[in-house]
């Protein structure tokens, strides 16, 4: 059996000082081996500094907090002056194209690099012109952008942005990943390209209500493990990042 390469993501990076500590130590002592960042929160400075050795590429958000671009049109967004998660489908492709640049350099400039490619926050990049602003702007910066089916993987190859070949993981009212989980996907992954597994590790959020919460904890014990490293040996899986997504791959 050849080597296959996995990227293993840990979303929400920032979030919370919790949420982030628990990432750095998947990535650090365990399997997880990319992380997207949420630049517009009140932790994400602290979060930077700590992240900087590691891939890390952006979270957009175009859910909660506010946003980064000072053009954004108030009139799209809550009283308060926020995103609202409801309103992403009605968004304007140019605004999120512009929005996204600017969520992109405040993470260059945070993290003294560039992002190694944009996933988004809740899959918002489900809409239509949430997507298409979103290629616009990934194309522009040569950055590949998460995939999580074949629609929108062919509608950003159709506008020459790299993704990932397949796409696993989930988050709901049970933690997804288990050790017991993650020997099934990875006794069963694709023998071509690239696939990406999605993940949500960290500590229970200390300053936010979230969903998915003791969850975390879960996921964070299951890619700490020392049989999370077995697995992925036995498997011949090499865990790798987005910037050996390229196009066509």
């Amino acid at each position: 059996m050849t080597a296959r390469s996995l990227i293993i993501n840990a979303d929400d990076l920032g979030y919370d000082p919790a949420v982030t500590r628990g990432i750095l130590r998947a990535m650090r002592e365990g399997v997880v081996s990319s992380a997207t960042f949420m630049v517009n929160t009140p932790f994400s400075e602290a979060a930077a500094r700590e992240a900087r050795d590691l891939a890390i590429g952006l979270h957009l958000n175009l859910a909660r907090g506010t946003p980064v671009w000072s053009g954004f049109p108030r009139a799209l967004l809550g009283d308060d002056g926020d995103f609202v998660e409801s309103r992403a489908a009605s968004l304007p492709a140019d605004v999120v194209e512009a929005e996204t640049f600017a969520q992109l350099m405040r993470l260059q400039g945070l993290l003294g690099k560039p992002a190694t490619h944009v996933d988004v926050h809740k899959h918002l990049h489900q809409h239509p012109q949430v997507l298409e602003g979103l290629a616009r702007a990934a194309r522009t910066a040569g950055l590949p952008v998460r995939s999580i089916n074949e629609d929108m993987r062919r509608t950003l190859k159709s506008h020459g942005v790299a993704t990932n070949a397949h796409f696993i993981g989930d988050a709901g009212a049970e933690a997804y990943w288990t050790l017991e989980r993650l020997e099934q996907h990875l006794a069963s992954l694709p023998a071509d390209g690239i696939t990406e597994l999605m993940c949500h590790p960290g500590y229970r959020p200390e300053t936010l209500k979230s969903g998915y919460s003791a969850q975390r904890e879960v996921e964070l014990e299951t890619f700490l493990h020392p049989g999370a490293h077995e697995l992925l040996k036995k498997a011949r899986v090499v865990p790798t990042d987005f910037r050996d997504v390229k196009p066509g791959r």
